[in-house]
Order: C-alpha cells, then sequence, then structure tokens
C-alpha cells in the first residue's frame, strides 16, 4: 500500500496511473499533498473508498479504469455509518484499521483464517475425541492456535479440516475467519444468518456483504456499539480484539484514522 509520505519507483508509477486518468501532477517519485489529492479525487469517481490509500483495490481501478463490483465503495460504507448511526470517519478508521484492507483473495475466494483451536475446543462442545484428531492432525485440530499458511493456504487447511470434521456438517466453517472483516463463522446465529451454510455464501457474494457481517456484529452487541459511537477507541478496540488490542496499539491507530478522515470530509 502507497500513502502520503511514500518515496520511489512505485509512487511514480501511481503517479503515472493518475496522469493517464486525467490528472495533472508531476510524477516526481514523492507521495505527496498534490498525489493525494489527486488519488482521493479518482477513489471518490471511481466509487472506491476516498481515503487517500492506494492499495491494491485502488491500483486495478486504475489500471481498469473501473472499480471492482466486488470491492467495497464509498457509498456502502455511507449505508452503514448511517444503518449505525456514526460519522463514516469513524467506519473509515475502523476500515482502515481493523479490516485486512482486502475481503478476497486474487482467486477470487474470500480471505479467510482458520483457526485450528477454535476446531478444537468446538469438537470438544459436540463430544468428539478431540485430543485423538489433535494426535493425528496438529495442524488443524490443536488447543493451541497456529499452523497458519496465508492466503489461499488457508483454504487447502479449510479443505482438509471439512474431510476431517465431516461427520459435524459445517463445523469446519464455523472455525474460520471470514472476509474483510474477519467475522467468525461460529457467530452465524447469532447474526442472523439462516444457517453457517448462508452466512458462508454470502462471503463469497462482495465486500458489501462482508461490511453487512460487521454490522450485524456491532448491533448484536450493544457495548461495542455503544463504544463505537462514542468514539472510546479503547474500549471499541478491547471489544474486538480483545487485551491484545494493547500489543498493537489499535486504540491508537483508530483515534489517528479517525482524526484525518474527520478532515477530510471536512476538507471535501
Amino acid at each position: 500500500m502507497l500513502k502520503k509520505g511514500a518515496i520511489g519507483t512505485p509512487v511514480a508509477t501511481l503517479q503515472r496511473l493518475l496522469q493517464s486518468a486525467g490528472f495533472k501532477i508531476t510524477a516526481d517519485h514523492h507521495f505527496g499533498d498534490a498525489t493525494e489529492k489527486a488519488l482521493i479525487a479518482f477513489q471518490r469517481r471511481a466509487g472506491l473508498i476516498a481515503d487517500g490509500i492506494a492499495g491494491p483495490k485502488t491500483l486495478e481501478a486504475l489500471q481498469n479504469r473501473a472499480r471492482n463490483p466486488k470491492h467495497l465503495s464509498e457509498q456502502d460504507l455511507e449505508k452503514v455509518a448511517t444503518r449505525l448511526g456514526i460519522p463514516i470517519a469513524a467506519l473509515k478508521a475502523v476500515n482502515t484499521v481493523e479490516s485486512n484492507g482486502r475481503g478476497f483473495n486474487d482467486d477470487g475466494r474470500p480471505v479467510i483464517l482458520y483457526e485450528r483451536h477454535v476446531a478444537y475446543k468446538r469438537l470438544q462442545a459436540v463430544d468428539a475425541d478431540a485430543d485423538y484428531l489433535a494426535t493425528r492432525y496438529p495442524n488443524l485440530i490443536n488447543p493451541k492456535r497456529g499452523g497458519y499458511l496465508g492466503g489461499p493456504g488457508e483454504w487447502s487447511r479449510l479443505s482438509n479440516a471439512r474431510q476431517i470434521t465431516a461427520d459435524y456438517p459445517g463445523l469446519a466453517d464455523e472455525c474460520c475467519s471470514w472476509g474483510q472483516f474477519q467475522i467468525m463463522g461460529y457467530h452465524w446465529s447469532e447474526l442472523d444468518y439462516p444457517s453457517c451454510a448462508q452466512f458462508v455464501a454470502s462471503m463469497h457474494i462482495s465486500e458489501a456483504f462482508q461490511l453487512d457481517a460487521f454490522a450485524r456484529f456491532i448491533e448484536a452487541d450493544p457495548a461495542l456499539l455503544k463504544a463505537l459511537k462514542a468514539k472510546k477507541w479503547a474500549d471499541f478496540a478491547r471489544g474486538y480484539n480483545g487485551p491484545a488490542y494493547k500489543e498493537n496499539s489499535y486504540d491508537v491507530k483508530l483515534a489517528r484514522a479517525f482524526e484525518r478522515f474527520s478532515r477530510e470530509e471536512v476538507a471535501a
């Protein structure tokens, strides 16, 4: 990702793409005010999230001269911000800090992360022999988190886990975090999906559907929604990430992102 302050050849490439899109800026290898202003203008024109950050989705839109319809749009954020009763700057802050930035892998499948420690606990809950399975498949069933391959590799792990837990339909899917906002599959019922399969199907449609899952997650937790409305970032980060939020300074990052997006909204 490229943002204000970046320098080098990738910045010059971005600037040339913006030039091709009709913006009169200089390809000086420095991501300054002019580049940020042009980038935000392009993002608004393309219907992308206008955050001034050139990530894969923005670069793809610049190259193709159009937004991928599966990608999140500014309008999608506006609708959910209104739905939750929060400023769009607050939702943009969460999108920037708390999401993984993209909801789909390059192969078109949703971004997932299979959690083997969750599988272990859920197998115990249905009286399966979790310890036996953990001995045979420690990378997929384990009381300790880990074993991640990342990216498309997580789909290989999920496929194998589905076979191992075939007697418990949907269990493996429940043990994954799904999409751009990393919502765990086992939340499907409390988020008012008819089944885990329906939740998973919606994660395949678009990032807007993934954002809807995030909105449902926030709505289902009054304390989390209250913290978000009050912009109490430490409380929100603690509720969303758990105690580990301090290690990654999520609250500080959220506060800074909110201030930045608030300034941009005023300037627009």
